[in-house]
């Protein structure tokens, strides 16, 4: 899952030496087991590093791919989360575009803004980013990586290029799903190819599902057919205008719409081989997978043949999450999207067992969850 680079990479450790203060933060310990821990601050490594404050922190369903332990190798210590919202209070030595007290966002990765990829528009494939939130051991034995976003303080490399300065009235819940939710779920919705009068399913009704859904509407989406078992993410489905109903009814629902061809595309964001192989059964030959949901498992759950007898495009990858950041942050502070409503429960740094029992237990009607600053 880590981003590796080359030697331009800077160190994801939180320095050894100490500023006479301390930070909490959320740290994986094994699987299904989080604490907050006290940490010494992390300060600028690099010229180009900024140190940010954290106001808001996010929960994402990422981070429950190592806390259940579908993804293996997190090292043990790391702080959890890649969303933040907070004010640059430290910068390095070549720092030129945010300064200290600028009020910040960040990607759920960090790029350089120089290479090939970063040019390209692809900023989650930048040759020296990396994943915060995400350390492991090297064939060295060494550690490497970078640190998450769930602490007081979180150290931003190539902060130049990976942060944004928010612009008035874009509240830190909207600024944390641009940084993250709102861009992948957009991007989802740019992959599937939506046109105006296709009929279209979303399968994943969490936090990005939904936003999935806001963009597919905003692209011409009209007759969208939202698939959640939880009753109340099929709710708020249907509140953004979807038709909602769970897997067990979703063949029946779209066989019924579309005269038992399947659907024009499917957008898929859960990542699990029951959803992969739903999403192909309920798309029409010559249709579209939309996939975002981040999948551990080694194979797929149709075979290349099937794919090729319903002539599929298969659409997939990480959200260049930094590039939709300059896209929609303008739309959003001009009201063309509403993104209040979207988290659900905030916690302090210090509930990090019971934030993330709520959040991955799905408990209290919990679709998004945040971390705030006390």
């Amino acid at each position: 899952m880590m981003m590796t680079g080359s030697g331009l990479e800077p160190s994801g450790e939180y320095l050894s030496q100490s500023s006479g203060n301390t930070v909490q933060a959320v740290c994986f310990q094994s699987v299904g087991q989080v604490t907050t821990e006290t940490l010494e601050p992390p300060l600028p490594e690099h010229p180009l590093d900024a140190v940010v404050r954290v106001s808001m922190a996010g929960l994402c369903g990422s981070d429950l791919h190592p806390f259940w332990g579908r993804e293996q190798g997190l090292h043990p210590g790391t702080v959890m989360g890649h969303e933040l919202v907070g004010v640059v209070e430290k910068v390095g030595n070549s720092v030129s575009k945010v300064a200290v007290g600028d009020r910040v966002f960040v990607p759920f990765s960090t790029n350089c803004g120089e290479c090939y990829f970063c040019k390209k528009g692809l900023t989650s494939r930048c040759e020296v980013g990396q994943l915060f939130g995400w350390r492991q051991q090297d064939s060295t034995g060494s550690i490497v990586g970078l640190h998450g976003c769930q602490s007081e303080l979180v150290k931003v490399p190539f902060a130049d290029a990976s942060l944004k300065r928010l612009p008035d009235g874009v509240s830190d819940e909207a600024a944390l799903l641009l940084g993250d939710n709102f861009s992948t779920g957009f991007f989802c919705a740019e992959m599937a190819n939506i046109q105006p009068g296709g009929t279209y399913v979303v399968i994943g009704c969490g936090t990005v599902g939904q936003l999935c859904i806001v963009a597919a509407k905003s692209m011409g989406a009209e007759t969208l057919i939202a698939v959640d078992p939880v009753p109340s993410r099929q709710k708020q489905a249907e509140q953004l205008g979807a038709i909602a109903v769970s897997p067990d009814e979703a063949w029946g629902e779209v066989k019924s719409r579309t005269g038992g061809y399947g659907v024009d595309a499917v957008m898929e964001l859960v990542g699990l081989p029951e959803a992969q192989a739903l999403a192909f059964q309920l798309v029409r030959p010559g249709g579209i997978l939309s996939v975002i949901g981040c999948h551990c498992t080694p194979n797929f759950s149709f075979s290349p043949v099937d794919a090729y007898d319903k002539n599929l495009t298969y659409r997939t990858g990480r959200c260049p999450a930094r590039r939709y950041m300059d896209v929609l942050t303008d739309r959003v502070a001009s009201g063309e999207f509403d993104l209040s409503g979207f988290v659900t429960h905030q916690f302090e740094f210090k509930e990090s067992q019971l934030a993330y029992d709520v959040f991955a237990n799905r408990k209290e009607g919990c679709i998004k969850a945040v971390f705030t600053s006390s």
